[in-house]
């Protein structure tokens, strides 16, 4: 999760809106899951005291006794609970009947009122019970039973009959019985899925498409998860084949990492990586050297989340005061004989050669509080990681940074080894490049999906607290005495 230097803190545990309550960080602007102001909260006057008021836990009645071979209780009615209404007044006391309505009591002659007499008119018979049952009132007309309440009794011609044939999508022929059909619930497995991603049956909440991701293209191998904590996806990447003029094949992999602080910053992300591989595939067939390809690439993401200051997330002008989209970015580009970075931010390349008895090297310099401090000697990095501010980003894309300058660095690497790129929710739990090789499995060359799988695992296992992303590129050194860009 990456932010941007923040403002003095609000002191808000949650977010202050009543439907989202979201946990916010004291230093967010704006809250991660719905976009709420933070900093709009009305403070108190000044002098004013918040005196913590003490609140007596209600006693609630025990649940009564479950009959023998039952899987639920008996069911309690208002009045058999203890308390008030909303007007202060207390529940009522008369049982509800759930066997049919119940006649009103007939009032006393002293409490009666005095009325007009009322025309005659020939008496209505009691119905007999081999009458059959009471015929329905017409819709608008009211039960009255016991209780104090009056229910408008349903009406049988405005009633939505559902047939069950037709209930669920049916399933294409020859698909596993064990999985839903498209559009069916993935919990309940039976009710239909509203556009807002909600089981129109059980009210379950749909996986997203970008909570979890993968992809594999020929030998490169990606993997994105939401994580455990996040509400999300901000992350994503994008992953390339192409070739060079002569003919030699190219392989590019692009990480972004969406600014949690940022408004929308999973649209940040999907645009940067989208722009970047758009671009370097291109540049790379007409004979741009991979390393000014990748510049060029980072530039190109920085202008797509930039224009999304420009636009709200409908497409509408964007409204003003709000917190442009922002996003890191990190690239790779294997080709013969060369490896090529490029990044913005703190999403990181490492090298893990096959021969783990040779070291590990992390290939890029974060843009953050943390690795500022490291080089200027004020702390250790053990020390700078541990400070509340080491993710504090000073380089990302969007309209409001400070200053674009996209690193790019080339390497010649002299043995066969994996290229990771990945985003912080993964080097959390895996900083140092020694760590970064040791979780990586020792097939990652043959296997890059499995070993991303096992990546972003290892994530999960040490608590899932960001979202996830990596993606592995496997390289080969050209043969000796081959010459290469």
């Amino acid at each position: 999760m990456d932010q941007k230097p923040q403002p003095p803190s609000h002191g808000l545990a949650a977010c202050p809106n009543p439907e989202c309550a979201e946990p916010v960080d004291p230093r967010d602007r704006y809250c991660g899951a719905c976009g709420y102001d933070l900093s709009a909260t009305v403070e108190p006057p000044g002098g004013q005291d918040r005196p913590t008021m003490p609140i007596a836990a209600p006693v609630w009645p025990e649940a009564p006794p479950r009959d023998p071979g039952s899987l639920s209780t008996l069911t309690q009615h208002p009045g058999e609970l203890p308390g008030t209404d909303s007007g202060g007044r207390d529940l009522p006391t008369v049982p509800v009947r759930t066997d049919g309505p119940v006649a009103a009591p007939e009032p006393s002659a002293a409490s009666a009122p005095v009325a007009a007499p009322a025309p005659s008119a020939p008496p209505t018979p009691a119905p007999t019970p081999e009458a059959g049952p009471e015929p329905v009132p017409p819709s608008g007309e009211t039960v009255r039973g016991g209780g104090d309440f009056e229910l408008a009794a349903p009406d049988p011609r405005v009633a939505v009959r559902v047939d069950p044939a037709t209930a669920a999508p049916a399933a294409a022929p020859g698909a596993d019985p064990g999985e839903p059909a498209e559009g069916t619930c993935v919990a309940c497995r039976a009710g239909r899925v509203d556009g807002d991603g909600y089981c129109e049956n059980c009210g379950h909440a749909q996986p997203r498409e970008r909570d979890h991701m993968e992809r594999e293209l020929g030998t490169v191998a990606a993997v994105s998860d939401r994580g455990l904590r996040h509400h999300r996806n901000e992350d994503s990447f994008a992953l390339t084949e192409t070739s060079l003029p002569d003919g030699r094949p190219a392989t590019v992999a692009i990480v972004c990492d969406g600014v949690s602080s940022a408004h929308r910053p999973d649209e940040a992300s999907a645009a940067a990586a989208r722009a970047a591989g758009a671009v370097i595939g291109e540049a790379l067939p007409r004979g741009t050297h991979p390393q000014q390809a990748m510049h060029e690439a980072i530039v190109a993401a920085a202008e797509a989340v930039t224009a999304l200051a420009r636009t709200g997330g409908d497409g509408a002008d964007a409204p003003p005061g709000g917190n442009s989209p922002a996003c890191t970015i990190v690239g790779s580009v294997v080709t013969d004989g060369l490896l090529v970075v490029g990044w913005v931010g703190d999403s990181r390349a490492y090298w893990v050669p096959d021969d783990r008895t040779a070291p590990a090297a992390r290939l890029t310099e974060d843009d953050s509080w943390a690795a500022q401090m490291v080089k200027a000697g004020l702390m250790n990095e053990a020390q700078a990681y541990a400070d509340e501010r080491a993710h504090a980003i000073t380089g990302w894309l969007g309209a409001d940074a400070y200053e674009l300058e996209p690193h790019t660095a080339a390497f010649k690497p002299d043995r066969p080894g994996v290229v990771v790129v990945c985003t912080d929710g993964l080097w959390n739990y895996a900083e140092a490049a020694e760590a970064m090789a040791g979780a990586l499995p020792a097939d990652a060359a043959l296997r890059p999906l499995h070993a991303a799988r096992v990546l972003v695992g290892h994530a999960l296992d040490g608590g899932g607290h960001d979202n996830i992303t990596v993606a592995l590129t496997p390289f080969t050194p050209p043969p000796a005495g081959a010459g290469s860009s």
